[in-house]
């Protein structure tokens, strides 16, 4: 830990980095401590993107990944530094293609030339925690092996270790801490880089992903080789396609870059709120674009390590609130923020309503192609903070792949209006979310649990009687409505199944248990 620590500040004082914070945020305490001395204050004489990125290298996984992020942000970044951060994308050097090869052999078992017909030494791409070869199975299928970096393990862990020792001194130490939640943010940052070590958890995720959008226009996720995968080793089809950062090729080619762009956030907004299982890690260097047709282009996907999964509480109140915000009905959201629990149920709805509109009003004198989305999240939650909003830990993937999706899309077509983009899509699925269709196909998932439960519904009403008539105070939730709410779920079920006569025998059978259990409640 203390090792890693001085790693830390010896490559920050090395690279000068200090020298990047604004000159008002400077301090004789901090020059004093990450300033070089000595020998060292020509060390390195590159710009000051260079230094970032020399930087971020040097530090590993971790901090690549940081960079990665900040690289998409190319509307908060000087274009030098931006530029320097984007090689970061897959650009990081390679190791040895020798380790890579025992590494294979180690984890699919035999040697190289059992398992390919070909395999290209030099590799195709290097990233933080894995790179890409290359290869040829014996059917003549192109495909390509990921396989992870040598001790990448051990190295990823002691910078965890870092990050869970700043996240307690921080919810020790600072005023904020208990809000910010630093040590439940830490824990989720661990379990998902671990994820990323895994890459039959990657092959899952790629699996999935590829499921959802079968057959779908706006993504195609290449198909998993799952006799040639382990944790170590990932074997999967090879695309082929225009990195999308390459905009100049893209341009040439005749691509669409309106649609492009509005594609991405479709894809995004569509992982999220139809799927709840979205791709959480896309930067640039995870995508590219298939130009087979220039004027309806699709995106291609890979490395799919990391996904975010909201559950349908979260789900739902976002959506609700991020309407609320295009409609400018800053009530609605202080009201949601309550509802759902994100504030203290005592916070002053007029209070938290007078804050918001402070925080949007001016943002909405702008044109709307001109306002981050991303930003105005962050910006929302930040507010809701100053009400003792804690962080959301489950929604910190959510805020880095919003912000990732902005960059890029405006990257690519700097008039993308988001905002127009998104907002038909959450209204979509809010109307979806309770059309009847909808409703009669989830209790119809649920059947299984309704006939299960069936059985046991004399001894449960019987028991409730009982119960009713003791002078002992209840301790079961159960009463009439449970009765009432099984016989009419089972009744719309049937009703979905075509099958009109048990609808009614249900129906009246719920209307006689609420009569009885109503009557015995109240004599």
């Amino acid at each position: 830990m203390i090792g890693r620590v001085l790693t830390v500040w010896r490559t920050i004082r090395k690279q000068r980095l200090y020298e990047l914070a604004p000159a008002q945020r400077q301090t004789k305490m901090g020059r004093l401590i990450f300033q070089p001395l000595g020998s060292d204050k020509n060390a390195s004489s590159e710009s000051p993107g260079q230094r970032l990125r020399v930087a971020l290298e040097t530090l590993g996984p971790i901090f690549i990944k940081f960079g990665q992020l900040l690289s998409t942000r190319r509307d908060l970044l000087p274009d030098d530094i931006a530029d320097e951060l984007a090689q970061l994308q897959d650009n990081v050097p390679p190791f040895p293609s020798e380790d890579a090869i025992a590494c294979i052999e180690a984890a699919l078992g035999g040697s190289i030339n059992e398992h390919f017909a070909s395999f290209e030494q030099a590799p195709l791409a290097a990233a933080s925690v894995a790179q890409v070869h290359a290869a040829t199975l014996s059917t003549g299928e192109a495909v390509v092996v990921k396989v992870l970096r040598p001790e990448i393990d051990s190295v990823i862990r002691a910078d965890l270790k870092l990050i869970a020792a700043l996240a307690w001194a921080i919810a020790r130490f600072l005023k904020e801490g208990r809000r910010l939640k630093p040590l439940e943010v830490a824990a989720d940052y661990e379990r998902t880089l671990l994820n990323e070590l895994n890459l039959r958890r990657e092959a899952g995720n790629a699996s999935q992903l590829r499921r959802n959008f079968a057959g779908s226009e706006l993504v195609y996720v290449p198909e998993v080789h799952w006799g040639l995968v382990s944790e170590k080793v990932m074997v999967s089809e090879r695309i082929y396609g225009v990195p999308v950062t390459d905009v100049a090729t893209l341009k040439q080619q005749g691509v669409d870059m309106k649609i492009l762009a509005e594609r991405g956030v479709e894809i995004f907004f569509t992982q999220v709120f139809r799927d709840s299982f979205f791709h959480a890690d896309m930067h640039p260097g995870n995508i590219f674009v298939d130009t087979t047709d220039p004027l309806n282009p699709s995106y291609l996907a890979i490395d799919c390590a990391i996904v975010g999964q909201l559950d349908e509480h979260d789900l739902y109140y976002l959506a609700r609130n991020l309407l609320a915000i295009f409609q400018q009905d800053y009530r609605l959201v202080a009201k949601l923020h309550v509802e759902c629990g994100w504030v203290p149920a005592e916070t002053s709805i007029a209070e938290f309503e007078s804050a918001m509109r402070t925080l949007c009003e001016p943002i909405f004198e702008r044109p709307l192609a001109d306002i981050s989305f991303g930003h105005m999240l962050i910006s929302l939650f930040r507010t809701a903070g100053q009400f003792e909003m804690p962080i959301q830990p489950q929604l910190v993937l959510l805020q880095k792949t919003l912000l990732n999706i902005e960059g890029l899309g405006r990257q690519l077509y700097p008039d993308l209006n988001l905002w127009d983009t998104a907002k038909p899509f959450l209204e979509r699925w809010l109307a979806d979310r309770y059309a009847p269709q909808t409703v009669l196909r989830r209790l119809q998932q649920e059947a299984p649990f309704w006939l299960e439960a069936l059985p046991r519904l004399p001894d449960l009403i019987i028991k409730n009687l009982q119960q009713d008539q003791s002078d002992q105070p209840k301790t079961t939730a159960f009463n009439y409505r449970t009765p009432v709410l099984i016989a009419l779920g089972l009744g719309l079920v049937t009703l979905a199944n075509g099958t009109p006569e048990e609808p009614i025998i249900f129906i009246a059978g719920a209307v006689l248990l609420a009569l009885a259990c109503f009557s015995n409640k109240h004599p």
